[in-house]
């Protein structure tokens, strides 16, 4: 499957992430535009715990993530990004993974990622992973670390799958497994639903936003606010529903009316 980019308005998007550059498939390219996107457009599942559905199609997106500048989860993210990089000439291949951070059995194929070949190399790109994700592509190659802007990655092949893994520390921190079967809108539409309605999503459960730049990364879990900067990392537990809105806007840009309630799942008092 190729991403569809039909209909996409590819100025609006450009300006939405602030990406000035080149408008041709290139290495250089394909790195400052996934790291505009990644550090403009904030990770969110606010939607889901207001009651609201989850759209895939490309108006939809071009919508709720442009016009109204608000974020999304993977698929909303890079659905959006696969479209604005076929309009730039950038061969796309959608695939699946199961998330394997902070989890000890096996999930089902719930994320998103995207297989991008330019200048005769393929790299593996994904802005929908949150405070953990890229904010640059990986370059395709198996057992071959690679440092991006202070992290470092490798992808791993194991029997039948790659795994994206974390470098640092004492132990790498498994992120996602995958394989590289294309895959098309309805296996996404699928995923998406179970992710925003199944009652044990950590998406239906919990209150999540990040936004992610060069050196700073923002997380945002119910009311517990973390900011990792440079490794150093410190949270505080916001006091009240008010607040949350308030750090909403502030620190993620996204702006709720006043008396806006979310309804995830609170600490018992």
């Amino acid at each position: 499957m190729v991403p569809d980019a039909t209909g996409l308005k590819l100025d609006p998007y450009l300006e939405r992430i602030g990406y000035t550059g080149e408008r041709r498939a290139s290495l250089a390219g394909l790195d400052a535009i996934h790291l505009a996107h990644a550090t403009s457009i904030p990770f969110e599942n606010l939607d889901v715990l207001l009651g609201r559905p989850i759209h895939l199609d490309l108006h939809s997106l071009q919508q709720k993530l442009v016009a109204e500048r608000r974020g999304g989860y993977c698929f909303e993210q890079n659905l959006l990004f696969a479209a604005g990089l076929v309009a730039l000439g950038y061969l796309v291949t959608p695939l699946a993974a199961r998330v394997m951070l902070n989890v000890e059995r096996v999930l089902p194929r719930t994320h998103m990622a995207l297989l991008v070949e330019v200048d005769g190399q393929q790299l593996l790109a994904d802005v929908g992973f949150g405070a953990e994700g890229l904010l640059l592509p990986v370059p395709f190659v198996v057992s071959q670390p690679v440092k991006l802007l202070g992290r470092s990655y490798v992808i791993d092949q194991e029997v039948g799958r790659y795994v994206l893994r974390r470098l640092g520390g004492d132990a790498a921190l498994s992120l996602y497994s995958f394989t590289l079967e294309p895959q098309l809108l309805v296996d996404y539409e699928v995923a998406s639903y179970f992710v925003s309605t199944h009652p044990d999503s950590i998406f239906t459960q919990l209150l999540i936003a990040q936004r992610l730049s060069a050196d700073v990364r923002y997380t945002l879990r119910n009311q517990d606010l973390t900011v990792n900067e440079l490794g150093t990392v410190t949270t505080r537990t916001l006091a009240d529903d008010d607040e949350l809105l308030a750090v909403l806007a502030s620190t993620f840009g996204l702006p709720f009316p006043a008396g806006t309630r979310f309804n995830y799942r609170r600490p018992a008092v």
